[in-house]
């Protein structure tokens, strides 16, 4: 009644008073943070090291250390008398010895001594194959087996299912019958060996097996005549001469200052590292991103004596922990992400960079130098390979960015310790499924290995990243009776089978349901995703469900190569307007190349920066993307399923590749300059074409070219007959590479005025005519060409001073070829020939005694593969 109503007053009266109080809080705290900011800016704070002494100088000391794709790591000292120790050994065919292990505590450096074995060109030029994999403490046999059928280029989509022991069969065949060097890298134990053992059974073999391992009782079980080599630690000249290449700037760098009491200081950090190169590259990195100064010197130092004493000396562990606790607030969620990843899993950047800011741990910095949040990303991603707590994989050829890097084990077991005692995240598998279903705070699950998703009770989820199959062969076993298993294996073969086609259907509904479950829990109840990441291809279901459209907070959705029957994507994914990063780069469970419907609805994300379309869309898809004017990378794209008319709107365009048809409407002909540009994004710096099935217009091309005019890639594969001119490409291009092209005229006179070009490949079909001339002065900076299988080149003439720049040249499979230019004898620079496939008589002129021998002396790597043997 009334006296209710008053009650119910009074409580709004006190609940507007209190929100009144709140805001007036909130606006207090808001005008203190801008004269703060104010304040910092006046005094341009940030410009300051800790001792007033000048700029941090970061960036430029990573500038000043940046690395170039031809150098693998120039973070190496002392390797040098172990790789002439142990290429020798290997080289050796009179040797009983099948398999040689580098042994060593972790952190000495065996897997970066393999890696440049691996590479080493006696050892390339010796094998005619190489593989190489990751064995780890869980050693898992089919996933190292097919890893190293893969380097042999024998793994067929079939053998992906095939069961472990046929595997091993084929394995163990092809290293009977060839001449391989398998490298084993990090196996823990004997037992991990005798698991994989079968696939290394044969003993009349030239094929080797490199182990590293810290176990030393694993080479006697491997081969009782194997050979023991065992890694010691650096001594202690060696250790300042590491650890004065990260952590001491050269002498030529802003900033330098490296006084005497510094040098004693950095003598004494050196010391504590017991010689162990893994601490000294961390000790370095910290001391690499600190203003060079006795003070900050004197900081680190305390901080490396203060953890050794309370841990009692546990070096590496004290080292590696202590770079962790040095990192900046804003690094440290950055660094402690890499947890989700496998271990000794090569992590692609760009993925990497694209989760971070989808999950919000990196956002864009306002102001005059405002970026957006994947350049944030990306500085931060560099700051922490500075600091040597991940190790660079690939670099962009282009641009040299970071394209992936890696984990060292320990340095990720103190991720893993940090990331667990933080609550970051929870790496899920089957032996601890049980235990995630009672916890109820979990924000991020990382699943290594299949479990049931129903297991994840926690409704406040918020990413989940997959690297096992959506529903592994081993599973559907489970799931299904034995003996429908057998019966389907044993009948597959046969001709139609009325009860055999009734046994399938029967399984087909099973597992549909099975599938249909999953997807329904996920979509269901774990409503605040925002990152949804599949690693591994494998069945997928029928469809993918409509329920994916009440996923609305989610900004990161990747479905690659995830299998489905129905090719049919459906409408409500309209509704993830908040999306930033979308791959639907699925497969047809029918058929690999069956096209994918897309429905018409991605112009509602208006969010998006990164989108992945089908490799092959259906002929109904028809999509308008005109609205996503935050796109930054659009994969598959082509006219044939979009219009081009809309990428002149992607004015943040970076990245763009098209696979299919590529044909502009009402193209003016007569006059080509009369025709509107196509993009106007002043930062795109990657373009690719792929058309497999017809050919590209060259006019086409041209209009688009110059439309790019800041491109520093560009991949051809597809049939043009004619390069444009030179005219219309890029002078900021560094890499080109052209194949399928079936170019008449030579398209080296065209290629060579490029001012900017660092590398070159034209490969299968690229050019098509008999004739290639280098004039003089032309590819003023390329450093790296590739020539591989052009049928027709029989004569390439090389000016005198043409390429002056080049360090790397491979020649591959160009069977008509006579010889190799004079004027290459001219290159200075010119430090690594390759010749592959090519005829025997074109290996004699250029081996020791040949006829072109005298002309190539100065070159210090030359190696041939599989010369004699000319297929394509």
């Amino acid at each position: 009644g009334f006296s209710n109503c008053i009650k119910r007053s009074a409580c709004f009266l006190k609940e507007g008073c209190l929100l009144h109080q709140i805001k007036s809080e909130i606006e207090k705290i808001t005008v203190e943070i801008k004269e703060l900011n104010r304040q910092f800016k006046m005094y341009k704070a940030s410009q300051f090291g800790v001792d007033g002494e000048g700029p941090s100088s970061s960036t430029e000391r990573l500038e000043s250390r940046r690395p170039y794709p031809h150098v693998m790591d120039d973070n190496i000292v002392g390797l040098d008398k172990h790789i002439k120790k142990l290429v020798p050994f290997l080289l050796d065919e009179q040797s009983e010895s099948r398999v040689v292990s580098i042994c060593g505590l972790g952190g000495l450096g065996k897997t970066t001594l393999a890696k440049k074995i691996f590479h080493h060109s006696q050892v390339v030029g010796h094998f005619t194959h190489l593989a190489w994999a990751y064995v780890s403490k869980n050693c898992q046999k089919r996933e190292v087996w097919k890893d190293i059928l893969s380097d042999l280029n024998i793994l067929g989509e079939a053998d992906k299912e095939m069961k472990v022991e046929k595997l091993a069969e084929k394995l163990a065949d092809f290293l009977e019958k060839n001449k391989c060097l398998v490298i084993l890298d990090d196996i823990w134990d004997t037992k991990a060996w005798y698991s994989l053992k079968s696939a290394f059974s044969a003993r009349e073999t030239e094929s080797k097996i490199l182990l590293t391992t810290r176990n030393k009782e694993i080479i006697s079980h491997a081969d009782k005549n194997g050979f023991l080599y065992e890694l010691q630690c650096l001594n202690y000249e060696q250790s300042w001469e590491l650890f004065q290449k990260i952590a001491i700037p050269p002498t030529n760098s802003p900033g330098h200052k490296t006084d005497a009491k510094m040098k004693k200081l950095g003598e004494d950090m050196v010391k504590n590292c017991a010689g162990l190169p893994l601490a000294i590259v961390v000790l370095g990195g910290i001391l690499a991103t600190k203003y060079p100064s006795l003070t900050e010197w004197l900081k680190v130092s305390a901080d490396v004596k203060s953890y050794l004493n309370n841990n009692k000396g546990e070096v590496r562990r004290d080292v590696l922990s202590l770079s962790y606790d040095d990192l900046p607030p804003y690094l440290r969620p950055c660094f402690l992400y890499l947890s989700h990843f496998p271990e000794n899993y090569k992590i692609p950047a760009d993925r990497l960079i694209q989760l971070w800011v989808a999950e919000g741990i990196v956002s864009s910095k306002q102001g005059d130098e405002g970026q957006i949040g994947e350049d944030v990303a990306e500085g931060y991603l560099m700051e922490l390979a500075e600091r040597c707590m991940i190790q660079v994989r690939e670099r962009d050829i282009a641009t040299l960015k970071m394209r992936s890097f890696q984990m060292h084990d320990l340095m990720r077991d103190v991720c893993l310790t940090k990331a667990k005692e933080e609550n970051f995240l929870y790496i899920a598998d089957q032996s601890n499924a049980c235990q995630l279903s009672t916890i109820e705070r979990v924000h991020r699950v990382s699943v290594h290995k299949y479990f049931p998703i129903q297991g994840i009770k926690s409704p406040h989820l918020r990413s989940l990243l997959f690297f096992d199959e959506f529903f592994p062969c081993e599973e559907r076993e489970k799931v299904l009776p034995l003996t429908v298993t057998n019966y389907v294996n044993n009948h597959s073969n046969e001709d139609f089978n009325l009860r055999f086609c009734f046994v399938v259907a029967f399984v087909n509904c099973v597992l549909t349901t099975k599938f249909r479950g999953i997807w329904k829990y996920m979509f269901n109840n774990l409503n605040f995703l925002r990152v949804i990441d599949y690693e591994r291809r494998g069945d997928a279901g029928w469809k993918l469900p409509n329920d994916i459209g009440k996923l609305i907070h989610l900004r990161f959705l990747r479905l690659r190569n995830l299998n489905f029957r129905i090719s049919k994507l459906p409408s409500s994914l309209g509704n993830l307007s908040c999306l930033q990063t979308l791959d639907l780069r699925i497969i047809s469970k029918r058929r690999c190349w069956e096209s994918i419907h897309v429905p018409n609805v991605l112009w509602r994300m208006q969010q998006l920066r990164h989108l992945y379309l089908p490799y092959r869309c259906s002929p109904e898809t028809k999509l308008e993307l005109g609205t996503l004017g935050n796109l930054q990378t659009l994969v598959n794209f082509n006219t044939k399923n979009c219009y081009v008319k809309h990428l002149i709107n992607m004015t943040n365009l970076r990245e763009l590749e098209i696979r299919g048809p590529f044909n502009i409407e009402d193209f003016n002909t007569e006059e080509l300059d009369k025709n509107p540009p196509i993009i106007q994004s002043k930062y795109l710096h990657s373009l690719s074409i792929f058309y497999y099935e017809g050919r590209i217009d060259p006019r086409h091309l041209a209009r688009l070219l110059s439309s790019c005019q800041n491109i520093s890639k560009l991949k051809l594969n597809v049939e043009i007959r004619r390069l444009p001119e030179y005219d219309y490409s890029s002078s900021n291009l560094a890499y080109a590479h052209l194949r399928g092209c079936n170019l008449e005229e030579d398209p080296i006179p065209t290629l060579e005025k490029l001012p900017n070009l660092r590398a070159l490949k034209l490969h299968v079909g690229a050019f098509i005519g008999k004739e290639m001339f280098c004039a003089t002065e032309g590819f003023p900076k390329l450093e790296s060409l590739s020539l591989a299988c052009l049928e027709n080149l029989e004569d390439w003439k090389v000016d005198e001073r043409a390429m002056p720049s080049l360090r790397q040249l491979d020649i591959k499979k160009c069977r008509q070829l006579k010889k190799l230019p004079d004027g290459l004898s001219f290159i200075a620079t010119l430090q690594e020939l390759k010749i592959g496939s090519m005829p025997k008589t074109f290996e004699d002129k250029v081996k020791e005694g040949g006829e072109d021998f005298c002309k190539f002396q100065h070159v210090p790597s030359i190696t041939f593969h599989h010369c004699g043997h000319c297929k394509c």
